[in-house]
């Protein structure tokens, strides 16, 4: 792999000389096989070589040793830099640059090593002394998802640090009062469903806290959430000739235009979630029967859908010239190294990006507005909420029953029809 990017054999020769030759090569391969540019393989072979070196004159003399060496290594990178440059400082940035290459050859070459990058550092579980077993509950008893769990992470981390903020370390100190003063505190800046959420997050911890004996009062009880009724609000569709102009605002002669076009004619030609999208795989478009299959839906169910000429279109453009070179069999892919699949945020942005972009208003602008936009595109054609819920994927037919608000037609029937003689 290394006579791929270094043309002179002595570079060659030195590089598997060195006492990390094998790791670094291994790294060079993973750098190669996830898309990286050969100028990555350039500027950060060079760091790992006189990182070596350094690790080994300082006692270093196998892989897990090297962890230990990182921050003397930065900062001896950069006390020679400044006396390269008679500068009080190094330009900012440097030391990121430094330590980012070292960082990620250990995570390829060393199991288990995650290091201070910002995308790989893990969050502590929050209150995983007092309730060690929570999380646990919550998968193995109560059957919550993944993203549940982590929505549950979410809040309990602000509820935990406000309870570092007032230095209550002990839990059987919590009272009313506390709760009280935190969710009041906390409910600036959230909406209403979110500070619901929160309590409802809060309740079930407090109620798993009184079953375990570490409180000695169930507190779940004392916790009120603000209402927030049913359909009271409206969906926020846009109209098709928003959907136009957010189509072609898109730049379709980059490989990120191909990619999101396809990914936003997904959303809105058949109302899929943003975590459906970037699910997809090259094995769920079946070409020849011209179908489409979305398996694990939100509802635990999959759907097939005929795959419509406009979308192949778009997929067939971005997979011949957009999507790059991976073993990966998901279809949408990051753009530039690691050439990773798209997460369900990539497809959330983008979207409200070009939503933004064409000028189109509407409150949180996102993947949901798409999808809220095919809904209304099917409740104008007269469908019934039954065959509408079927076909994005609902599991109860009352989560539909918000479309009726916007079916005009059969509204000004209602208005219209015989029961207005009753009044």
């Amino acid at each position: 792999m290394l006579e791929r990017f270094f043309v002179r054999p002595t570079t060659v020769d030195r590089i598997r000389g060195s006492w990390l030759g094998k790791p670094i090569e291994q790294y060079v391969s993973w750098l190669a096989e996830h898309g990286y540019a050969e100028r990555n393989v350039f500027s950060r072979v060079p760091i790992l070589m006189q990182f070596g070196e350094f690790a080994w004159l300082h006692g270093a003399r196998t892989v897990p040793d090297l962890p230990a060496q990182i921050d003397p290594f930065v900062a001896h990178w950069l006390a020679r830099q400044d006396d390269r440059r008679h500068m009080g400082s190094a330009r900012p940035g440097l030391r990121k640059e430094i330590r980012g290459p070292v960082e990620q050859f250990l995570r390829v070459v060393l199991p288990g090593f995650i290091g201070r990058g910002r995308s790989h550092r893990k969050k502590a579980v929050p209150f995983a002394a007092v309730a060690p077993g929570f999380f646990e509950y919550l998968r193995e008893e109560r059957g919550l998802r993944g993203t549940s769990i982590d929505h549950y992470c979410h809040h309990l981390h602000a509820f935990e640090s406000y309870l570092q903020s007032i230095r209550l370390e002990d839990l059987d100190a919590l009272s009313v009062v506390v709760l009280s003063s935190f969710v009041t505190q906390t409910s600036q800046g959230i909406g209403k469903t979110s500070l619901r959420d929160r309590c409802g997050v809060l309740r079930v911890f407090l109620r798993y806290l009184h079953r375990e004996g570490r409180l000695a009062r169930d507190l779940s009880c004392t916790i009120e959430a603000p209402q927030v009724r049913r359909l009271s609000s409206i969906p926020r569709s846009v109209t098709w000739d928003e959907v136009r102009r957010m189509l072609e605002a898109v730049d379709r002669r980059t490989v990120v235009g191909r990619r999101d076009y396809a990914m936003l004619l997904l959303l809105v030609t058949y109302g899929l979630r943003a975590r459906e999208v970037a699910a997809l795989t090259l094995d769920d478009i079946d070409w020849r029967s011209e179908r489409l299959r979305v398996p694990e839906r939100k509802a635990g169910h999959s759907t097939a859908f005929p795959l419509s000429p406009i979308v192949g279109a778009a997929i067939v453009d971005y997979l011949q010239q957009g999507r790059p070179t991976t073993s990966d069999r998901h279809l949408f892919c990051r753009v530039v190294a690691p050439l990773t699949p798209v997460t369900y945020n990539v497809v959330g942005c983008q979207a409200a990006r070009y939503l933004r972009k064409a000028g189109v208003v509407v409150p949180r602008p996102g993947s949901h507005t798409l999808r809220h936009t095919c809904v209304q595109r099917l409740v104008d054609a007269g469908l019934s909420l039954k065959v509408i819920g079927d076909y994005i994927g609902h599991r109860r037919p009352s989560s539909t029953q918000i479309y009726s608000k916007v079916d005009i037609e059969t509204l000004r029937e209602v208005a219209c029809g015989p029961g207005e003689e009753v009044l």
